[in-house]
């Protein structure tokens, strides 16, 4: 069994308070001669418990991808919240599932983190137990910006809102989805300017319907400048299913089926229904225009 240091929380969103908790967990990792690890749930507990549905900033893939790609996690644990899970005592989560299951020999937690069976669990509960266990343990404490916690809850509203540039300050990286190309309906290639489609995944929060400026992942490595737009393209389709539709900017080729990153950079305006295909094309080609704008202006700064 590998011998870990295990970062515990939810996760959403792999912002920066998660990451004050990640970079220690990888530094212990690095001291202790352990594999840096996380554990996460499927689904987020106060949902399964208060049975409301919480738009989530990722999917759990995103979520993986981003504590494995910015801070080095080599094993991220997303265990499914079930009965079993949620009537667990905190003492077993601790002893039976994490040092037993997982070989933690060492845990990090934020400073509001609570576990086990109706939440029993909690930070002091925590040190105490490792104490007992002879594991270390860190609390770390919160970590605000401008005044303000960093938390999942307060990034939610600014991606609701489509303030992704301040939502990206307190994640620190731009907010993205990791989806795989589906077919759309063609309208793009026949004004010549063809998009690439993704579907929103269920239980995650689409940004404020409207036009942003993107940079596109390929799977080769390679990335692209996009013109992105969330909604239901009113202009071109009446179903109210929401899409997240992209234009590259001098790429060539055919990515169906294949799984993309979309980075979220800056909300240009709102999505509108125009009167004709002509007019929805004279404002997309601007929107490139902007978006040129924008990568060459941060290839100065950068």
């Amino acid at each position: 069994m590998n011998r870990t240091v295990i970062a515990l929380g939810f996760f959403d969103g792999v912002h920066r308070g998660h990451g004050a908790l990640l970079e220690k967990t990888a530094a212990r990792a690095r001291e202790l001669e352990a594999v840096p690890a996380a554990f996460t749930f499927d689904r987020p507990p106060k949902e399964v418990v208060t049975g409301r549905p919480v738009g989530l900033i990722n999917t759990p893939d995103d979520r993986r991808d981003l504590m494995q790609r910015l801070y080095g996690i080599r094993q991220v644990i997303i265990a499914p919240f079930d009965r079993a899970m949620m009537t667990m005592p905190w003492q077993d989560f601790i002893d039976d599932l994490l040092i037993g299951t997982y070989g933690a020999v060492h845990l990090v937690a934020g400073h509001d983190y609570h576990f086990g069976h109706r939440n029993q669990g909690d930070p002091d509960k925590l040190l105490s137990r490792c104490r007992e266990r002879g594991i270390g343990c860190d609390i770390i404490p919160q970590v605000t910006r401008d005044g303000i916690t960093v938390s999942s809850t307060y990034i939610r509203k600014l991606v609701a809102a489509g303030d992704v540039e301040r939502a990206a300050e307190f994640l620190g990286h731009r907010h993205c989805l990791s989806r795989t190309v589906e077919h759309g309906q063609r309208i793009g290639r026949t004004i010549g300017i063809p998009t690439v489609n993704l579907t929103m995944p269920e239980r995650v929060l689409a940004p404020a319907h409207g036009v942003y400026i993107t940079r596109v992942y390929l799977p080769d490595g390679r990335s692209f400048a996009g013109v992105t737009n969330v909604g239901t393209r009113p202009t071109v389709s009446d179903s109210g299913a929401v899409s997240v539709e992209t234009f590259l900017l001098d790429f060539d080729g055919d990515l169906y089926g294949k799984r993309i990153r979309v980075e979220f950079c800056q909300r240009l305006r709102d999505e509108q229904k125009f009167d004709s295909l002509e007019a929805l094309k004279a404002q997309i080609r601007e929107n490139i225009r902007q978006t040129r704008d924008y990568f060459a202006a941060e290839s100065t700064r950068g």
